[in-house]
């Protein structure tokens, strides 16, 4: 039962998921620690902080761990776990796949539409939206526990936003910086 309520989870979240990984995000949380209650947020935190970590997608990676994590939390065998981390990521990419393939067939004859258009441009401030919103989720006291996280941040906006910096650059930096804070 556990694994029909992950596909169909990961796959609403993946159908109404705008934005890449970063968007899904606030939605994953949302369902899975919030109304769902299978992960702690603190979990989540873990699970987003792993899940940049390693190469491919952040909101597939996290829809991977978090297929891992319930099944694991409900007490199921190493077997099941696996197999509720496929079943996850093949949920949450379902929807991507058949929208984008859909797309590619539809744009060279909608490209110039004016509906179409519109639509393109009226999804934007959504998508910043959600990204902002998988922000706000992880600015918790677990994460930005010292005032240096702040600076950090602050510092990162800045050097991005006002001087153009090359966002290589900055996680770098972040990075050497943090290092030597924490």
């Amino acid at each position: 039962m556990v694994f029909f309520e992950l596909f169909y989870t990961f796959l609403i979240i993946g159908l109404f998921t705008f934005g890449g990984g970063y968007a899904m995000l606030s939605l994953i949380q949302n369902q899975i620690v919030v109304e769902k209650g299978w992960i702690t947020a603190q979990q989540f935190t873990d699970i987003v902080a792993i899940s940049q970590a390693t190469p491919g997608p952040v909101g597939i990676n996290s829809a991977t761990y978090v297929g891992y994590m319930v099944p694991h939390n409900m007490g199921y065998s190493e077997l099941s776990c696996i197999a509720g981390s496929v079943c996850a990521t093949i949920a949450v990419v379902i929807p991507s796949f058949i929208i984008v393939l859909t797309i590619c067939r539809l744009y060279n004859k909608f490209k110039n539409s004016g509906l179409f258009t519109s639509l393109m441009k009226n999804l934007r401030p959504v998508v910043i939206g959600m990204i902002a919103a998988a922000a706000g989720i992880l600015i918790t006291p677990e994460n930005f526990f010292h005032y240096s996280s702040w600076l950090l941040l602050t510092g990162a906006f800045i050097s991005c936003y006002f001087f153009k910096t090359n966002p290589i650059w900055v996680i770098v930096a972040g990075g050497v910086i943090g290092l030597l804070i924490y």
